[in-house]
């Protein structure tokens, strides 16, 4: 009767066979973001004692949702405008024209978000987030 020795592994770190292909949290959960990066920003960041070890896949997921929703949006308002490449003020558009997304980003302050080249002409200058901060740059 064959097969009464024992049978070697061969797990990794251990003697007696290959070494097993390791695998990322990002791959288990699925996402492109890097888990691993964001929950050591987490730790290092010391916005808690503790970081659990779900916090990193679930802050990856929404940040990765954030990402793509913007890039759709910034994509489709460049297709309106013939382009191909998607530049800052595809961007503006995406999310000024997104009702969420306008609140989401609503007291951000980019310096080229509000700079005078970028701004669409159905904005008045005022109403630009520098203009009502008095922020010169």
């Amino acid at each position: 009767m064959e097969g009464t020795g024992k049978v070697k592994k061969g797990a990794a770190g251990r003697k007696g066979g290959p070494r097993k292909k390791s695998v990322t949290r990002s791959v288990k959960a699925g996402l492109q973001f890097p888990v691993g990066r964001i929950g050591r920003f987490l730790k290092n960041g010391r916005y808690a004692k503790r970081v659990g070890t779900g916090a990193p896949v679930y802050l990856a997921a929404v940040l990765e949702y954030l990402a793509a929703e913007v890039l759709e949006l910034a994509g489709n308002a460049a297709r309106d405008n013939k382009k191909h490449r998607i530049i800052p003020r595809h961007l503006l558009l995406a999310v000024r024209n997104d009702e969420e997304l306008g609140k989401l980003l609503a007291g951000n302050n980019c310096s080229w978000w509000c700079s005078t080249e970028y701004q669409p002409n159905s904005f008045a200058q005022e109403d630009c987030c520098c203009r009502r901060a008095k922020i010169s740059f």
